[in-house]
């Protein structure tokens, strides 16, 4: 299905997803014991993971108004630079303060990263594999909870809640060398001539779009939904559920072993059989684990694994056919723009889910995390307007020519 370079370019963005992955996951699991040493609320602790979704937020609407403009692999390499910079800068933070900051300035650079892998995929990847595409870009997020967030877990265990930091910093400047010596130059959004046009055209574009307005109010629900769950999930498996923070590792792991398998075959079930009607039954299903999560008390250890699995396969795989329906919307000299948008949109949504979380979840006097069940039902509330508003987004790609093949390269044809 894919070529050999369409291969190595997609396991290096996969591999560049996995290290911001799990950068960013590995707050989550940290929580109860960051809450611990720096004596914060489940407020403060929401803050630190909504100030990098904040900051991705306002870089990626930024970042639309010139991501166009310049070949992917220079954008690529310059915020993924930064990424590792920030990431080494939480890895030194010595108190909460330090770190809340520290979490922002990674926020400015990972919050383009994400539209950049896409808008690489889909210049690359004609539409019709682009859920495969996807599904194996999709791959980095079982790698990071299989091997991540496991590893990062341990050395914070080991050592200190700043290694795991060190660790991401480490590894994300190596693979800046990588992206360096082996992603090609990807300028097929430039070879079209375009008259200079003035810095809202890119935002008055999309607002007169109504097809891509839609794209952007479903994704804002898909992740409002997610993220009133997320940031508190470990924290609440401790608290509520009896889990130890040594624990949490086997959550990661049962997931990412699932959706390692699941994540392709949702991608091809998308191609096989349209992204609409995937999403469709991934949200529907996804309901489920939301319900069944925030309403958990002490559960034996294997049942509580086997529901988080269920909710990574769940959660994740819906996530593959609406990404390819999204990245659908647009066309490749406008893409990485409006992907930007749709990243902003995202971070957003996830920062004001989680602050809101944060305001409505209280500790109990004996630890125990209150009021999670209100935001499974907010959750529940947003997985359906997500799946009303995914039957009105329409994709305008269709399948290239041979000549629109033949000067969409990277090198060489890869589509």
């Amino acid at each position: 299905m894919f070529s050999k370079q369409e291969k190595i370019l997609l396991g290096i963005l996969a591999t560049i997803q996995f290290s911001s992955i799990v950068d960013f996951m590995i707050m989550m699991p940290l929580g109860p014991q960051l809450m611990r040493m720096f004596a914060i609320t489940p407020h403060q602790f929401g803050l630190l993971v909504s100030s990098y979704t904040f900051s991705a937020s306002i870089s990626g609407f930024l970042a639309s108004f010139f991501v166009d403009k310049f070949d992917r692999k220079t954008s690529l390499l310059f915020f993924f630079f930064g990424f590792a910079i920030g990431t080494i800068a939480c890895a030194l933070s010595p108190n909460y303060e330090l770190l809340l900051t520290a979490r922002g300035l990674t926020g400015i650079f990972g919050g383009v990263l994400s539209s950049l892998v896409l808008s690489i995929v889909s210049d690359a990847i004609s539409y019709e594999r682009r859920g495969s595409a996807m599904g194996v870009i999709m791959t980095s997020f079982s790698m990071a909870s299989i091997l991540g967030v496991p590893f990062s877990l341990f050395l914070a265990n080991e050592f200190s809640w700043h290694a795991p930091f060190t660790f991401l910093g480490v590894l994300s400047l190596f693979l800046c060398f990588v992206i360096w010596k082996y992603v090609p130059e990807m300028r097929v959004h430039l070879l079209e001539k375009r008259e200079k046009e003035p810095i809202h055209r890119v935002l008055t574009r999309i607002i007169h779009n109504q097809n891509q307005r839609r794209a952007l109010f479903f994704m804002a629900a898909v992740m409002f939904g997610h993220f009133a769950i997320i940031p508190f999930l470990s924290p609440s498996l401790v608290a509520n559920v009896g889990m130890t923070e040594q624990q949490l590792p086997l959550m990661y792991m049962a997931g990412g072993l699932c959706t390692i398998f699941s994540s392709p075959f949702i991608g091809r079930l998308a191609d096989r059989f349209g992204k609409h009607k995937i999403f469709l039954w991934g949200a529907l299903i996804t309901i489920l684990p939301y319900w069944v999560i925030t309403h958990m008390g002490q559960t034996p250890l294997w049942l509580t694994l086997a529901i988080c699995a269920f909710f990574f396969v769940s959660s994740g795989g819906r996530m593959i056919p609406a990404t390819a329906l999204v990245s659908g919307t647009s066309l490749p000299q406008n893409r990485g723009s409006f992907m930007s948008i749709v990243s902003c949109v995202q971070q957003m949504a996830a920062a004001v889910s989680s602050y809101i979380a944060g305001l409505i979840i209280t500790t109990g006097p004996n630890g125990h995390l209150d009021n999670y069940n209100v935001v499974g039902y907010i959750a529940v509330v947003f997985t359906f307007v997500a799946i009303y508003l995914s039957r009105r987004i329409h994709a305008i790609e269709s399948a290239p020519t041979k000549a629109e093949a033949d000067t969409a390269h990277i090198g060489e044809p890869v589509v």
